[in-house]
């Protein structure tokens, strides 16, 4: 999971560094398209990092890693509690 972080955090940051590179060689150029790739810019500083965690979230969930460690957490409790039982149960 880490590395998907990893991986994902780089294409976005490597989405918005080119995005706000294209916007402001065409401001210094003065493109005429330049008013709307700021705007494109603006909007996908919010929409990137909105989309690179929803794609975390739904990797998370279809790689069913909280189900395993709930599972395992459970599994822990649950031997301590019999533990605990024996232990009180020897001293009677």
């Amino acid at each position: 999971m880490k590395k998907l972080r990893r991986v994902l955090a780089l294409v976005g940051a490597i989405l918005l560094i080119g995005m706000y590179l294209a916007t402001m060689l065409l401001a210094i150029f003065g493109n005429a398209d330049s008013k709307g790739w700021l705007m494109a810019s603006i909007v996908m500083t919010v929409l990137i990092p909105v989309l690179l965690y929803a794609i975390q979230l739904v990797a998370r969930v279809f790689s069913g890693k909280n189900q395993k460690e709930a599972f395992r957490k459970a599994e822990a409790e649950q031997k301590a509690s019999e533990n605990k039982d024996n232990k009180t149960g020897q001293r009677k």
